[in-house]
């Protein structure tokens, strides 16, 4: 995990967010109504899963725990937000592979569980929705709280996502295949650096990892969302841009 906040923002914003300031997105198709309305979905490789646009100019690339609270810190108070707006508006597609490597630091079932939870709630269509309840709602880090009854539970707040092909998907771990690789996959992204993964939360948007002593941006907000805005605009350059 990330732990510090590196919150010297401004130093990296200048890093990172190119030349000029003040762009916003150019609509060229209409943005989606709701959170509801993204279109998710399971990517080739069998462990991405893909929210947004595929044809939108800006990837990001999320790599989450979901016992991690840095993460949590993420979703819920940080550049997620931001994040969403993007995607919602078609300039950003949204990817995320879900790692579960606390469960063998802290003890525990409950990232493995969530993971299988959130795969299961993708195949109803309703990946978007819950995850966000559960990051709404994790428990403590320590805490071994994502139990199927919990996940079950909170599932209840995504309507139209409790049913029985999706009870039974929980309480019998049916993704546990996929649980399995997405954190293998995880891993693999770390390369001969971090060979147990790049750490959560890691972004790499278009290719380009955002580097620890960087990751700061990824909790304002609004530097998280100007430097995306600045992507968009000149992708080309953030290509170039020295991390």
């Amino acid at each position: 995990m990330v732990r510090g906040r590196r919150w010297a923002v401004l130093c990296v914003a200048t890093v990172l967010m190119l030349t000029g300031c003040g762009h916003r997105w150019v609509e060229d198709k209409p943005a989606f109504e709701s959170a509801e309305k993204l279109p998710e979905k399971l990517g080739k490789d069998g462990t991405t899963i893909l929210v947004g646009d595929p044809d939108a100019k800006v990837t990001v690339h999320l790599y989450e725990d979901p016992r991690c609270p840095v993460c949590e810190e993420f979703e819920t108070t940080g550049g997620s937000p931001q994040l969403r707006e993007a995607t919602l508006d078609r300039q950003t597609v949204t990817e995320y592979t879900l790692a579960s490597f606390l469960d063998d630091r802290l003890g525990g079932s409950g990232s493995k569980k969530a993971v299988n939870a959130l795969r299961a709630a993708l195949e109803e269509g309703k990946f978007v929705e819950y995850h966000e309840v559960l990051y709404a709602n994790q428990p403590e880090e320590s805490v071994d709280g994502f139990t199927d009854a919990r996940l079950l539970e909170l599932a209840g707040q995504v309507e139209g996502l409790r049913g029985p092909q999706f009870n039974a998907a929980v309480k019998g771990m049916k993704y546990r295949s996929f649980v399995t690789a997405s954190e293998k996959a995880y891993e693999k992204a770390g390369g001969a650096k971090d060979p147990g993964g790049p750490g959560t939360p890691t972004a790499v948007i278009n290719d380009r990892q955002i580097p620890p002593e960087s990751n700061g941006v990824l909790f304002d907000g609004d530097v998280f969302a100007e430097l995306l805005q600045e992507i968009h605009a000149s992708p080309w350059e953030w290509e170039q841009t020295a991390l």
